[in-house]
C-alpha cells in the first residue's frame, strides 16, 4: 500500500466518524464514543500491522 493510498484510507474513515458525530444527533453520546474507540483501535492495529510492528494478523484465528 503506497503513501497515497494509505491516508485517503486514514482521510474517508475521518470522514466517516466526523459524519457519525456531527450529522446522525439521534445516535446515544455513549455509542458514539464506543464507535470512534473501536474504530481508533482498529486504525491503529491496521498501521501497527501495515509497518510491520505487529505480526501477520492472517494467523490469529478467532473460534474453531
Amino acid at each position: 500500500m503506497g503513501l497515497v493510498e494509505l491516508i485517503v484510507l486514514l482521510a474517508v474513515v475521518g470522514v466517516i466518524l466526523w459524519v457519525i458525530n456531527t450529522q446522525i444527533p439521534w445516535i446515544d453520546a455513549n455509542i458514539k464514543r464506543i464507535i470512534n474507540i473501536v474504530v481508533l483501535i482498529v486504525v491503529c492495529i491496521f498501521l501497527l500491522s501495515l509497518f510491520g510492528i505487529l505480526p501477520n494478523l492472517n494467523a490469529i484465528r478467532v473460534g474453531g
